[in-house]
């Protein structure tokens, strides 16, 4: 590791069969997976299973993650619980049971390695009123905040003022927060070639973005660590037409400035797929708000995140930035 500027990836996921065992055959698991079934199609499922079998041991086994992350040159994972633990279908009760076995799993699959691996749990955003106590949890595993979805059942979307404590509180302790999407609201109409995943995810991550913008709660919690996974979605490179909107729409005026000033407030991952959008993405938002994201080990990722990086021909601070400096002072990562 070159101990002056690690590379680290902020977007790579684990897999944890313990929270599996937990929820299986319990009431509401089974509508779930027919509801991800239905939005996803026949034909993407066919391919999931047997994408997802090929990489369990890099999913699960922290030494062949280790070796994984060798081949690609990156020194330091943030790792997160892949999308599928969400289960914000779960009551109270097997909501807290899973929660807290996600945030012990999690940390100690990162701890095989704790100087190269750091965590994110878990906390059931179907249940506000548990979120503060879950972030509490997952910090009090070493963890250095939690992953969320885009929105949670029952269409409570982000800007939902139910969640105040938890900006609150995650402001206060200065937790990471993921905003990871899983599924779309957009449901059947994305059911064929995948769309619910290449349409589906940056339309999710706009409107959630959107909704803490436009909502104000960016302006109340001005110190929030919140990080977009693939790059934001659609929003930072559409982002003028919200500000458009906010110059001349009574209704859109919730926030305090422009939508497109948010952006420097908000940090994006490079996964983006396209040397063109990185660009843009760090002319928007900057280029201290990017941070280098894979996906691994899934195919919507990247082998190379750095090949990708490199491929965006940025001037040689950015590049060092968005490699690493930026992940290790939001990380608050020691550099020595």
């Amino acid at each position: 590791m070159n101990q002056y500027s690690p590379t680290v990836d902020v977007h790579a996921h684990v897999l944890l069969p313990e929270v599996d065992a937990l929820v299986a055959g319990l009431p509401g698991h089974a509508e779930a997976g027919q509801l991800d079934a239905r939005r996803n199609g026949p034909a993407a499922l066919a391919v999931n299973g047997p994408m997802v079998g090929e990489r369990i041991p890099r999913l699960t086994d922290p030494a062949v993650r280790l070796a994984a992350m060798d081949a690609q040159g990156v020194d330091i994972q943030l790792v997160s619980p892949s999308p599928s633990h969400y289960h914000y279908w779960a009551d109270e009760e097997t909501a807290e049971k899973f929660h807290r076995l996600a945030n012990e799993a999690t940390a100690a699959h990162c701890s095989a390695a704790p100087a190269r691996l750091h965590g994110l749990g878990l906390v059931p955003m179907q249940h506000p009123e548990m979120a503060v106590r879950a972030l509490e949890h997952a910090l009090d595993q070493g963890l250095l905040g939690v992953e969320i979805s885009s929105h949670a059942p029952g269409r409570r979307e982000l800007s939902d003022p139910a969640y105040e404590p938890f900006w609150a509180r995650a402001e206060e302790s200065g937790a990471i927060l993921f905003l990871h999407p899983f599924g779309c609201t957009l449901g059947d109409r994305l059911d064929h070639w995948y769309l619910s995943n290449t349409v589906g995810q940056p339309a999710e991550n706009a409107v959630a973005l959107s909704h803490l913008i436009f909502s104000g709660v960016l302006d109340r919690h001005p110190g929030l660590k919140l990080l977009a996974a693939h790059g934001g979605g659609y929003l930072p490179t559409h982002i003028g037409r919200a500000d458009h909107a906010w110059r001349v729409r009574p209704d859109a005026q919730d926030c305090a400035h422009a939508p497109s000033s948010y952006l420097k407030r908000l940090h994006f991952d490079s996964l983006v797929h396209d040397p063109y959008v990185l660009r843009e993405l760090i002319r928007v938002a900057g280029a201290d708000r990017v941070l280098l994201g894979s996906d691994f080990p899934f195919d919507m990722g990247t082998e190379d995140p750095l090949g990708a990086l490199r491929a965006a021909r940025l001037p040689e601070a950015d590049f060092d930035a968005v490699r690493g400096g930026n992940a290790t002072a939001l990380l608050r990562l020691r550099k020595d």
